[in-house]
């Protein structure tokens, strides 16, 4: 759980807060009106947050790109209206 602090007092305490983050291992979420703005994480918590959505990033575009091309159902093309087609170069003739 992280801690939460309206903004107007994170101002106040920064250095503090910015030493809960690094000693302390604490996250911190900076507020206003109740809702989160910010958060204080530390550096190695954002190396790890980022290194994640990399992963994530690479997991996502190495399954689209192991489906391979796809071929629409017959009558698809007619349903819909399309008039024409993508064909790869390899294709062309």
């Amino acid at each position: 759980m992280a801690y939460e602090i309206p903004v107007t007092q994170a101002r106040a305490e920064l250095a503090d807060l910015i030493n809960r983050v690094v000693y302390g291992g604490e996250r911190v979420v900076v507020t206003r009106h109740g809702k989160p703005l910010v958060a204080l994480v530390s550096a190695a918590d954002l190396a790890r947050l980022e290194q994640e959505q990399d992963a994530a990033e690479e997991q996502v575009i190495s399954s689209v790109s192991s489906l391979g091309p796809m071929t629409s159902a017959s009558g698809e093309r007619g349903r819909f209206g399309l008039a024409a087609e993508h064909r790869r170069p390899e294709q062309r003739g």
